[in-house]
C-alpha cells in the first residue's frame, strides 16, 4: 500500500496491479490471491493488445508477467509499459503459490526506488 495526499491528509490507497498470463485457469487463480489482500487490487489479460489497452486506461503501479508469454511478447510490453511509464514495476512471475507471490511483489516493491511504506 502506498500513502497519497488527498485534501490535505494522507491517504492509503491500493496497489494497482496488471496481471497477464496466457493460461486462463492461472490467470484466474493469481488475480484471486491478489485482490484477497486488502491493500492490493488487480486486473488480469490473456493478450498483449487487451494488456497495452489497460494500461493506456489507467494507471497501474506494477505489471505481472505469468507463464507461457513468449520472449519476444514478453520484451514488446516491457518496452511498450517502460515507455509509457518509466516508474512501472515489472514482475516476472513463476508460480509456487499465494505465498510466492506475495513475496516477489513484496521484494519488488520495497526494491524500487519510488516506493512509499508498502505494506502487504
Amino acid at each position: 500500500m502506498y500513502f497519497q495526499k488527498t485534501n490535505n491528509r494522507m491517504e492509503a490507497a491500493k496497489i494497482n496491479i496488471l496481471v497477464i498470463g496466457r493460461h486462463q485457469e492461472i490467470l484466474e487463480t493469481v488475480l484471486r490471491i491478489i485482490n484477497k489482500s486488502e491493500n492490493w487490487i488487480a486486473q488480469g489479460t490473456q493478450t498483449d493488445e487487451e494488456a497495452i489497452s489497460l494500461f493506456d486506461q489507467q494507471k497501474f503501479d506494477i505489471v505481472l508477467l505469468c507463464g507461457g508469454i513468449a520472449e519476444e511478447s514478453e520484451a514488446a510490453l516491457r518496452t511498450v509499459f517502460t515507455e509509457k511509464d518509466p516508474e512501472i514495476i515489472i514482475i516476472q512471475h513463476y508460480g509456487g503459490g499465494s505465498g510466492l507471490l506475495s513475496n516477489e511483489i513484496m521484494h519488488a516493491l520495497s526494491q524500487h526506488p519510488s516506493s512509499q511504506n508498502p505494506v502487504s
